[in-house]
C-alpha cells in the first residue's frame, strides 16, 4: 500500500477514535508535519469525509456527521465486536433481527479476505431459555421515539396496553393515556423498558416498551429528576426483585452448600457465592417467599446447612414434611 494511502487510513482511524484532535497531536501520532496533516485532511474531504477544523489554543480537527455515509473504517477488533453485536441482535428484544442480518451481510462484503475469514469462523447463536414463553419484540421505531423523548427531556404521552387483554364481551373503557417524564430506556432479561416519572400517579414507574404506543406531539420540557438511590440500574434491579431497596428481596437467607463455589456460582444470578473450603461454599440469596427460597436451594442436590434466618430453617422443615408425605403415598 502506498505510504500516503496508509497514512490516510491511519488519520481516519484516529479521527474516528475521539471527537477532537489537536493538529499538533495528530502530527505527532502520524510522525509527520502539521502541513502534511492539513494536506491529508483535504484529501479525506475530497473522498467525502466531513472533517472540520476548529480554532483555539489547541486548534485541530474533528470528524462530523455528513449528509451521506462515506466508507467506514474498522480495525480488526472493531470488526469482530460488530459481528458479535449483529449476530446476537435477535436476542436483544428490539425487533431488529432481520435488519441486523442484512447489515452483517453488507459489512461482510466490504471486509478484506483476511478479516472475512476471521469473522466467518466466529459462530454465535443466541439461545432462549428452555420452556420460556417467547418474548414480545419491541418495535425499533418505538424505541427511537422513546429514546428521543429521553434525550430531549420532553413529557411523553402514550397508550399502554394491559398485560392481559380484557375479553371482548367485557365492554370496558379504554385505559387512559399515560403522561410521564421519561428518564431512561433500559434492557433487562431480553426486554426493553422505559423508566419514567408518572405525572398522574406522582411516582416512578417502569413500562414495557413492547406495550407502548407513543402519541404525538410530545409535551413540554421538564427539569430532570433523580431516580431513588441515584443509580438507574440498581433501581430497576430492585423493582424486579420486589423491593424498593437496592438489590433486596422480601426474603433473604444464608446457607452453606457442600459443593464447590465455582459450580454453584454459575447458577446463582442475584446472590453472593463465597468459598468456604475446597468443596463447600457460602451462599446468600433472596426470593419472593421462604418456601420458594428453600426449594430453589434444594435443587443443588447437595447437603445444606442453614446459617439463617429462622424463617428459612422453618421453610426447609415444612418442605421436608410435604416431600416425605408425598413419597409415602402409594401410586
Amino acid at each position: 500500500m502506498p505510504k500516503t494511502s496508509a497514512r490516510l487510513l491511519a488519520l481516519l482511524s484516529l479521527l474516528q477514535a475521539r471527537r477532537d484532535w489537536p493538529g499538533a497531536l495528530l502530527a505527532e501520532r502520524l510522525e509527520v508535519s502539521p502541513r502534511t496533516v492539513r494536506r491529508d485532511v483535504d484529501r479525506l474531504r475530497e473522498l467525502g469525509y466531513p472533517v472540520v477544523a476548529f480554532k483555539g489554543p489547541d486548534g485541530g480537527y474533528r470528524l462530523d456527521a455528513g449528509a451521506s455515509l462515506p466508507p467506514l473504517l474498522f480495525d480488526d477488533d472493531q470488526a469482530v465486536a460488530l459481528t458479535v453485536a449483529l449476530r446476537t441482535a435477535a436476542a436483544t428484544g428490539a425487533g431488529i433481527g432481520e435488519s441486523a442480518a442484512r447489515a452483517l451481510t453488507t459489512v461482510r462484503q466490504v471486509m478484506p479476505a483476511r478479516l472475512r475469514h476471521r469473522v466467518d469462523a466466529l459462530r454465535v447463536t443466541a439461545v432462549e431459555r428452555t420452556g420460556a414463553p417467547p418474548r414480545p419484540q419491541a418495535d425499533p421505531r418505538v424505541l427511537l421515539a422513546l429514546s428521543s423523548a429521553v434525550h430531549a427531556g420532553e413529557v411523553l404521552r402514550f397508550d399502554y396496553s394491559p398485560a392481559y387483554a380484557p375479553a371482548a364481551e367485557d365492554g370496558g373503557e379504554a385505559p387512559p393515556v399515560r403522561r410521564v417524564e421519561p428518564h431512561r430506556l433500559v434492557t433487562w432479561g431480553g426486554r426493553w423498558y422505559l423508566v419514567a416519572w408518572d405525572l398522574d400517579r406522582e411516582d416512578w414507574r417502569i413500562f414495557r416498551a413492547d406495550r407502548i404506543v407513543p402519541r404525538t406531539p410530545t409535551g413540554p420540557r421538564f427539569p430532570p429528576r433523580e431516580v431513588p438511590g441515584g443509580d438507574v440500574a440498581a433501581f430497576v434491579a430492585a423493582r424486579f426483585q420486589g423491593s424498593e431497596g437496592p438489590g433486596a428481596w422480601p426474603c433473604r437467607g444464608e446457607v452453606i452448600l457442600d459443593a464447590p463455589a465455582g459450580e454453584v456460582a454459575a447458577y446463582v444470578r442475584d446472590g453472593i457465592v463465597e468459598e468456604d473450603g475446597p468443596e463447600r461454599c457460602r451462599v446468600v440469596l433472596g426470593a419472593w417467599s421462604w418456601a420458594g427460597l428453600a426449594a430453589y436451594l434444594g435443587r443443588f442436590d447437595v447437603d445444606i446447612e442453614v446459617v439463617g434466618p429462622a424463617e428459612l430453617r422453618n421453610a426447609f422443615a415444612r418442605l421436608a414434611r410435604r416431600y416425605a408425605a408425598a413419597a409415602s403415598k402409594a401410586p
